[in-house]
């Protein structure tokens, strides 16, 4: 008779992992060695960037890090980026030599996708909403400021509702650009004051504050809709705090709350053979 394999959860608070967060815009990557977020990367996202190139860069900014890339137990994915996830997925096997885990069908989250097609989800969204709820509790939503803007809710319950997407603040400041030609290219920064006296303050006293009063609209509708006077707001996303220091409604900022929410993902669905 063929002997059982007893499938175990592993406790170890000392093992790495890597998590990789394709966005439009960028590839963000954290190193955990347990809930410890030992370091995190920044690259740019090109559709056009083969396995190995990938591969090169990974391993560069691990060799200038001081990571051991063979101590890496597992990987966890998320993208919005359907055409890189194989590519990813391949330089992983190559250089690390690990199959990684996938945000997806299949993939343990423990929430409750209150969603008509859960499907059309983005990977992003329910990996913030994850970690929203472990750090936070619910109700909630978090406002993610990536190429996209979106607001995801979640109740008292744990289940995920939905929300809202609008086209984000770079997006928004790029077409502004590029449909009014007098208007220049500006670093987005806090201006002065909200009446600017010069082209470049005008607009980002716009920008700034224009995104702001959006964020404390929607979250005013939706603690409505919801019926959450309690509601808790997080925020996330490389113009988080920018945008939110001039917001009523955010209380909290977590730039890297969507690794936060990998490595969760992570340990749910980590299982080894005992």
């Amino acid at each position: 008779m063929q002997k059982a394999v007893k499938v175990t959860v592993k406790e170890d608070n000392n093992r790495v992992i890597l998590v990789v967060d394709i966005g439009n815009t960028n590839i963000v990557l954290g190193m955990y060695e347990g809930s410890e977020l030992l370091h995190h990367f920044r690259l740019s996202t090109s559709r056009q960037a083969t396995s190995d190139e990938y591969g090169v860069m990974i391993y560069n900014l691990f060799r200038m890090s001081g990571v051991d890339a063979d101590k890496i137990e597992g990987v966890m994915i998320s993208s919005v980026v359907p055409p890189i996830v194989g590519v990813i997925e391949q330089m992983c096997r190559k250089y690390l030599k690990k199959t990684p885990l996938i945000v997806g069908p299949g993939i343990k989250t423990g929430l409750n996708l209150r969603y008509e097609n859960p499907r059309e989800i983005g990977a992003d969204r329910i990996v913030n909403a994850v970690a929203a709820v472990e750090l936070y509790g619910g109700p909630l939503v978090v406002v993610d400021f990536g190429t996209a803007t979106t607001f995801d809710c979640v109740d008292a319950q744990g289940n995920y509702l939905g929300g809202a997407i609008v086209p984000g603040v770079g997006i928004s400041t790029e077409a502004l650009y590029q449909r009014a030609s007098k208007l220049p290219r500006i670093e987005l920064e806090k201006p002065k004051k909200v009446i600017g006296r010069n082209t470049v303050h005008a607009m980002q006293a716009g920008i700034i504050y224009g995104y702001a009063g959006q964020v404390d609209g929607i979250v005013k509708r939706i603690r409505k809709e919801m019926d959450a006077e309690d509601l808790k707001v997080v925020a996330t996303g490389g113009l988080a705090p920018l945008i939110c220091a001039e917001t009523e409604s955010v209380r909290e900022v977590n730039p890297l709350l969507t690794l936060e929410g990998l490595r969760l993902i992570y340990e749910r669905n980590r299982i080894v053979k005992a």
